[in-house]
């Protein structure tokens, strides 16, 4: 059964719906009204408050830091300056994908970990011979996201940390009504956006904070319902519906690496050995039998195919997560595992995962789609994700 957030005496009273769902262990709320229009407009429009503290959480500290990091990571963590932020997937001894998630070297010897998934394990057997300590703060630290275009403004106003200049995937300290805090300029809404860091106990004083400085900037608690909506326009995958962790996989097809992922910038190419280091050089030289792209869904055929029946279009309000086929002619190449309409960009878009050669930008294909209980094979193309990408995100 699940247990509640730290926030859940701030989240709870506002959540009129009562709709809630199981993150990890935690209650989250999936739209805290009847409808999660507003919630899905703020991250859009104005500024959305998200209770995102259900991430796994482990601090890794020690003169062995840096060496763990670089073992288990694609990316070259050499690289990673203090104070910077990257996104990152990592990997079994095949190539395979075991969770992704943001890693931040907060200092020179101690580094914040996020995942989806439990990793504690994991990582305490890749620290053999590593002077490292390893921690699993997940209870103890808090998180809150703030997303959308007037995030900056509000987190300017409540924190004394030098939010203005904070620049993309960095990393800034400071206080939020008197509690120390980390902010991030990172996000799951691939728009302008901060996480912050704090101390579990004090997590409902600076969700206040923010939502006090908040008010006359159109702030909204947001739930899961208009968070997916986001995260599918901005090309983000979410574990266990566009890929399934390796440890997780009852069988291969399952199993993605991260250029299945289309991930493949973030496999450094010229760095030391780390794990699925050699099985993803041989993949790179080999090429990739499948990859995760965008479709963009022709909505008029779907518009005629309920006018046939004299019905009106049916415009999906929230995302599925249900897979559905991908064809080429006759024959299956894949499946299309997250799809929305966005509100945004006005069109029917999904992630799917394609098989080669057919997932080169451009190719047309045709999706299944539903229309009162008979199977449809509506056409489609691949596109480059994201979606929606618009300057402010990575803007000063």
């Amino acid at each position: 059964m699940p247990v509640p957030s730290p926030l859940h005496p701030r989240t709870f009273p506002l959540c009129e719906s009562l709709n809630f769902r199981e993150w990890a262990g935690y209650y989250a709320v999936s739209a805290y009204e009847s409808q999660h229009d507003h919630e899905y407009s703020a991250i859009r429009n104005a500024a959305a408050i998200i209770d995102i503290s259900p991430l796994y959480k482990y601090i890794v500290h020690g003169p062995g830091a840096l060496a763990l990091v670089d073992r288990i990571i694609t990316r070259d963590a050499t690289k990673i300056a203090v104070g910077q932020v990257v996104y990152t997937p990592w990997c079994d001894e095949r190539g395979k994908v075991i969770d992704d998630g943001t890693v931040t070297r907060i200092a020179e010897e101690t580094w914040r970990w996020t995942a989806a998934d439990p990793s504690l394990r994991w990582f305490h057997m890749n620290a053999a011979g590593l002077d490292v300590t390893i921690e699993d703060v997940s209870e103890r630290v808090a998180a809150i996201a703030v997303q959308g275009p007037t995030s900056r403004t509000v987190l300017r106003d409540a924190c004394d940390g030098d939010i203005a200049s904070l620049h993309y995937f960095r990393m800034a300290e400071g206080t939020i009504a008197g509690v120390p805090v980390h902010v991030s300029r990172t996000g799951y809404t691939g728009d302008l956006g901060y996480e912050v860091w704090m101390d579990a106990a004090r997590a409902c004083d600076v969700w206040d904070a923010l939502m006090a400085h908040g008010r006359a900037h159109g702030i909204r608690p947001t739930g899961m319902l208009a968070l997916d909506i986001a995260r599918i326009e901005a090309g983000l995958l979410l574990t266990d519906v566009d890929f399934t962790g390796g440890r997780k996989a009852l069988v291969d097809a399952q199993r993605y690496t991260p250029f299945e992922m289309g991930l493949g910038r973030l496999v450094a190419a010229r760095k030391g050995p780390f794990v699925g280091g050699r099985a993803l050089a041989a993949e790179r030289a080999a090429g990739h039998r499948r990859q995760v792209v965008g479709l963009e869904v022709s909505w008029p055929v779907i518009e005629g195919l309920y006018d046939r029946l004299a019905l009106p279009t049916l415009v999906p309000t929230t995302a599925s997560r249900v897979a559905v086929p991908v064809y080429n002619g006759h024959r299956q190449i894949g499946k299309a595992t997250s799809t929305t309409w966005s509100p945004t960009v006005k069109k029917l878009v999904a992630l799917a995962t394609i098989d080669r050669p057919h997932f080169a930008i451009g190719t047309a294909v045709e999706v299944e789609v539903t229309v009162e209980a008979v199977r449809h094979r509506v056409p489609a193309r691949v596109v480059a994700t994201p979606f929606f990408n618009p300057p402010r995100k990575t803007g000063v």
